[in-house]
């Protein structure tokens, strides 16, 4: 019984090495196949661990990153709380290979980073819960500071009428490849001939973001407290290699 239990203590013991060891080397391939800046946290889930490679099949493999650098138009934004589920993973005996049935993945980007890839002027922030729940951001500025880092020129003989403040929703959107979408749902009423076309032409726009992991690929988007969240699922989705 003593032997058992010893044994038995013995193969726990080297199963958690080796799956300490596999984490390591996956999360190191993963940044290296995915281009990242950073070394992604990785665990891989179930018990035994060894029987697992044995039957080249994982039950499940979790990477997350604290936060990504993508760009968005070309400027730097930073993507936080990467997190990747992946599902029925394959692999080759070395884990140079690794590709998950199913795989469902998040992000998050703050508003004073969404403010940092917005038009010049104009501050993003939430819109509470209730314009929230519809998708909804609040767009917040000066009229003549909008206007003006969009290199638009309005009357001055309005000079007055744009010093005010604005505050318009906008709803957002996750269109296909990447692309967050803007649209500014009412404007307020101006009296200025041109300048609600002329500030709906800044305020409407679209977000391109480039650089996330392979293994997120994002197409829903939901605008929190915190920021916009955006997630996702896949299948075949290929971790390394």
């Amino acid at each position: 019984m003593i032997t058992a239990v010893v044994l038995g203590g013995l193969f726990v013991a080297a199963d958690r090495v080796a799956v300490n060891m596999a984490e390591s080397e996956v999360a190191e391939r993963v940044k290296t196949s995915q281009g990242l800046a950073r070394t992604p946290e990785v665990s891989i889930n179930g018990f035994p661990f060894l029987t697992q490679v044995a039957g080249k099949k994982l039950d499940g493999v979790d990477v997350t990153l604290k936060s990504v650098t993508a760009t968005a138009d070309g400027r730097p934004v930073n993507i936080t709380d990467v997190r990747a589920e992946l599902g029925d993973v394959k692999i080759n005996s070395d884990f140079s290979s690794a590709v998950a049935g199913t795989a469902d993945g998040s992000g998050r980007i703050s508003y004073e980073d969404l403010t940092r890839a917005a038009p010049q002027g104009a501050t993003i922030g939430y819109a509470g819960p209730e314009r929230a729940a519809k998708g909804q951001v609040k767009v917040s500025g000066s009229l003549y500071d909008v206007l003006k880092g969009a290199g638009k020129n309005p009357d001055s003989r309005f000079a007055s009428l744009l010093k005010q403040d604005l505050t318009v929703y906008s709803s957002v959107e996750l269109r296909e490849g990447g692309t967050v979408r803007l649209r500014t749902e009412t404007l307020p009423g101006l009296s200025v001939p041109g300048l609600d076309g002329m500030l709906r032409d800044v305020l409407d726009y679209d977000l391109k973001l480039a650089g996330l992991p392979k293994p997120v690929t994002l197409d829903r988007v939901a605008a929190e407290e915190e920021g916009l969240k955006f997630s996702g699922t896949g299948r075949g989705v290929s971790l390394v290699g």
